[in-house]
C-alpha cells in the first residue's frame, strides 16, 4: 500500500514537474502581417528579416524565462481589410503582439486590438495620438513618431540649415494617412517659427510623380521634406534633384535606405538627409551576434548581405523593444504570457537602448512614444553618417497633436 502510494505520488510529481516545464517552454507569437507586395515592397523585407534574425537569435540564446519566440509571418498588401483577415488568423493561432508596419492596416486595427487587449507596435507607422497611453493602452509607437520625426528635421533646418524663419518649405508627400501625418505639426511650427510650408501629394505607390514635382519647381522651396516609403522614394528624390532641388536641400522621414541610395546613384544622392531612428550598420554587439550565431550556421531569414543596412536594423530594435517588455513581463510570475500582462511590460521600459542600436526609451503608462528620439543623417557618397545628436525637439507642439488626436479619438471623430 504505500509502495503503491509513493508510485502515485511520484508519478504526479512526476505528471507537474512535466507539466510545468511544458508551460516553461510555452512559445510566445509575435504577427508581423505586413505589405510584401504594393507599396513598402523592399523596405518591409529588410525589417522583417531583422526581426525574424533577432528573435532567432534570442531563441538560440535560451529565450527569456525558457519561453522561445515564433514570428507569424503573413502579407497584407498594404490593404486594411487583408489586415484585418491576416490579424484575425494569427489570434487564433495565439498571437499577443501585432506589427503591421503600415498606417493604413494599423489605424483600421486599432479598435478591435483595444477589444482584444493585445499589443499592437508601430514602430515609425502608425497614428501619432497612439503616443497617448491612457486613451490607446494596448498601441505602442515606442519610437518618434512622424509628428516627432518632422520636429526633428525642422529643428535641423533651424540649426544648421540657415534658420527656419522666411523660408519656403515643400513637403511633398505620398497621399495616404501616413504621407499626410506631419501636415498639422508643420503649420503650427510655421505659425511659430515664421516659415511658409505648402504640400504636394502623389498617388501610390509613387512611382510617377513627374507633375507633382513640376508644381513644387514652380512653388521654388528653400528645401523639400519627402515623405514616402520603398520604391517612391528613390523617384522623389531623383525628380527633387531633376526639377533644380539641390541634394543637400532634400530631407527625408525614416525610410529613406541604402538601397533608395543605389538606385538613385550613390553620388547622385550625396548630401540627402534623413531622420534617423536607429544607428545603421554592424558596429553593435547585436549585430554581431546575430551575424555569429543566426547568419553564419545558415539561421537566417534572408540575404545576409542585408545584415546591417537600416531597415534591417529597423526591424532588429523593435523586436529588441519587444522581448525586453516580454522579458520585464515575465519577471513578474510564471505562467502564459497574455496581451495584458506584455502591455504592463512595455510600460516598465525604462531607459532602454538595445545595446547602443537606437537612443534611449523609457515607456510609461502615459507616453507611449518612449520620448519622441531621433537624429538626423546625411548619405555621404557611401553611408549614412550622423550630423546631429539624438534628441527631440518641440514637444509642445507634438504634445498638443498627441492630445487634440487622442481627444478625437475618444469622442468617435
Amino acid at each position: 500500500m504505500h509502495r503503491r502510494l509513493a508510485s502515485i505520488v511520484g508519478g504526479l510529481a512526476l505528471s507537474l514537474c512535466l507539466s510545468g516545464a511544458s508551460l516553461a517552454q510555452e512559445t510566445i507569437k509575435f504577427a508581423m502581417p505586413q505589405d510584401f507586395t504594393a507599396v513598402y515592397t523592399f523596405v518591409t523585407g529588410e525589417y522583417n528579416q531583422g526581426q525574424r534574425d533577432y528573435l532567432t537569435l534570442v531563441n538560440e540564446e535560451g529565450g527569456i524565462d525558457g519561453h522561445k519566440f515564433e514570428a507569424l509571418v503573413s502579407d497584407t498588401g498594404n490593404q486594411p481589410q487583408r489586415g484585418i483577415e491576416a490579424y484575425n488568423r494569427a489570434r487564433d493561432q495565439g498571437a499577443i503582439l501585432f506589427d503591421f508596419l503600415s498606417t493604413p492596416v494599423s489605424r483600421a486595427l486599432v479598435p478591435q486590438v483595444l477589444q482584444d487587449k493585445v499589443v499592437m507596435i508601430t514602430p515609425v507607422h502608425g497614428r501619432g495620438d497612439a503616443s497617448d497611453g491612457e486613451t490607446f493602452p494596448y498601441i505602442f509607437p515606442m519610437m518618434a513618431t512622424y509628428w516627432s520625426q518632422a520636429t526633428v528635421l525642422a529643428n535641423w533646418i533651424e540649426e544648421k540649415g540657415g534658420g527656419l524663419a522666411g523660408k519656403k518649405i515643400a513637403l511633398v508627400h505620398i497621399d495616404s494617412p501616413f504621407g499626410r501625418e506631419p501636415i498639422n505639426v508643420l503649420k503650427d511650427l510655421a505659425a511659430e517659427k515664421g516659415f511658409e510650408v505648402s504640400t504636394f501629394a502623389y498617388a501610390s505607390p509613387g512611382n510617377e510623380q513627374g507633375s507633382t514635382w513640376t508644381e513644387v519647381r514652380r512653388y521654388r522651396p528653400d528645401y523639400a521634406l519627402i515623405w514616402g516609403a520603398g520604391g517612391g522614394q528613390a523617384v522623389s528624390v531623383r525628380e527633387a534633384i531633376r526639377n533644380g532641388i539641390s541634394a543637400d536641400k532634400i530631407l527625408s522621414v525614416v525610410w529613406l535606405t541604402e538601397t533608395d541610395a543605389r538606385t538613385v546613384g550613390p553620388d547622385v544622392m550625396k548630401g540627402v538627409k534623413r531622420f534617423e531612428a536607429v544607428a545603421p550598420g554592424k558596429d553593435n554587439p547585436i549585430l554581431q551576434r546575430i551575424e555569429e550565431k543566426v547568419v553564419a550556421p545558415g539561421k537566417g531569414a534572408g540575404n545576409a548581405e542585408l545584415v546591417g543596412s537600416s531597415a534591417y536594423n529597423l526591424g532588429v530594435a523593435t523586436m529588441a523593444v519587444a522581448v525586453e517588455a516580454a522579458r520585464l513581463a515575465l519577471a513578474d510570475g510564471g505562467g502564459e504570457l497574455t496581451g495584458e500582462r506584455l502591455k504592463d511590460g512595455f510600460q516598465k521600459i525604462s531607459n532602454f537602448n538595445a545595446e547602443g542600436l537606437m537612443p534611449p526609451i523609457t515607456i510609461t503608462p502615459k507616453d507611449h512614444q518612449g520620448g519622441g528620439f531621433g537624429r538626423v543623417s546625411e548619405w555621404d557618397g557611401q553611408a549614412w553618417v550622423p550630423v546631429t545628436d539624438w534628441g527631440s525637439h518641440y514637444g509642445e507642439i507634438v504634445q498638443k497633436e498627441i492630445e487634440a488626436g487622442a481627444k478625437g479619438f475618444r469622442e468617435g471623430r
